[in-house]
C-alpha cells in the first residue's frame, strides 16, 4: 500500500452522480486540482493542502482523508452510505418478512 493510500475509499458521486471511490491522496488531490477555480472554499484549500502534504509524506493519509471528507461534505460530493439494515433487520429479513405477509 502507498503511505499515501486511504484504509478506506472515500466514494462521491461524480458526473451524473455515478459513484467514484477516492483511494488516495493523489486521487483526491487531482479532483481538487481540477475544482472550478471559482467554486474553491477554505475547505477546497486545506483538503488540498492536507492530500500534497500526505503525497510528500509529510502527514498521513487519514488526515488527509478527513479533510477531504469535510471538503466532500460542504460540497454534496458523498456517496449516501449503504446499508443492509432496514428496522433492526436485515434487508434479507425484511424481504423474507414481505413475501410471509403478502396476499395469497
Amino acid at each position: 500500500m502507498h503511505r499515501s493510500s486511504f484504509e478506506k475509499p472515500v466514494t462521491i458521486l461524480t458526473g451524473l452522480g455515478s459513484p467514484t471511490k477516492i483511494e488516495s491522496a493523489a486521487e483526491a488531490y487531482a479532483l481538487l486540482a481540477d475544482w472550478p477555480s471559482a467554486s474553491r472554499t477554505a475547505a477546497h484549500d486545506i483538503a488540498a493542502k492536507a492530500c500534497r502534504a500526505a503525497m510528500d509524506g509529510e502527514i498521513d493519509a487519514e488526515t488527509a482523508r478527513a479533510t477531504f471528507v469535510a471538503f466532500a461534505r460542504r460540497n454534496d460530493l458523498l456517496a449516501p452510505q449503504t446499508s443492509s439494515t432496514v428496522a433492526g433487520g436485515t434487508v434479507i429479513d425484511w424481504a423474507r418478512s414481505q413475501r410471509l405477509n403478502a396476499p395469497a
